[in-house]
């Protein structure tokens, strides 16, 4: 495959990753042009730059990004950008719900390199890829299906809001940090409780806990 307008952009906090997947792109698609971002906020620059990307490779782990929700920001930001998840989590559970919210494939770190610029090359195409050994016809169970659905409605301001929230910022630092009105960030609180049918914050940081381990349908149901 060769496309000299390719962009591809691949998101990792460790240098020596960025390098084998860089390698790994350069292989599957010749003359492709590649852009690297060490944290979530430089990935945000780089689509802002580039919004017609063709893909992105993201890490789940990465400074701005926890578990899911720099894929669900990705997906609700630039929903016409293909995103790859590229983990060395290899969980079969962790792998499906990243396909639930919206990854066009999931790379393990351990794929060898041509399996890898095989996935890459399936994705550009338009299709789809995960480790062969992975079970996607099997319907997600309701429950899940319900929280990736009311995830879904969030929007990208809304999805990093939940996330400052997990993190035990008050309203005032996160419109700091968004550069927004304290009154911009209550309504998006506001709007974040509706979406996720909770009743106050308390409950919408446990659920921000329950997205970024992977853990909704074990233990409480935090979202009832």
């Amino acid at each position: 495959m060769s496309n000299e307008t390719t962009r591809i952009l691949i998101a990792d906090d460790h240098p020596l990753v960025r390098g084998a997947l860089k390698e790994a792109v350069s292989g599957a698609v010749k003359g492709a042009q590649i852009g690297e971002a060490g944290d979530l906020q430089q990935l945000v620059g780089l689509l802002a730059e580039d919004s017609d990307a063709d893909l992105v490779l993201l890490d789940l782990s990465m400074p701005g990004v926890r578990g899911f929700s720099g894929l669900m920001y990705l997906r609700a930001q630039h929903p016409g950008v293909p995103v790859v998840v590229v983990s060395g989590n290899e969980d079969r559970d962790v792998i499906r719900r990243c396909i639930d919210f919206g990854a066009s494939g999931f790379i393990p770190k351990t794929t060898g390199v041509e399996a890898m610029r095989a996935a890459i090359r399936a994705v550009l195409e338009g299709g789809h890829w995960t480790p062969p050994d992975v079970d996607l016809t099997r319907p997600a169970d309701k429950e899940t299906a319900d929280i990736v659905r009311r995830l879904a409605a969030l929007t990208p301001q809304q999805v990093r809001v939940l996330m400052m929230l997990s993190e035990g910022l008050l309203n005032k630092q996160i419109a700091y940090e968004l550069s927004v009105s304290e009154a911009t960030v209550k309504a998006h609180v506001s709007a974040i409780l509706q979406k996720l049918g909770v009743e106050s914050r308390t409950q919408a940081v446990i659920a921000a806990g329950k997205i970024e381990a992977g853990q909704w349908g074990k233990g409480d149901a935090a979202l009832a």
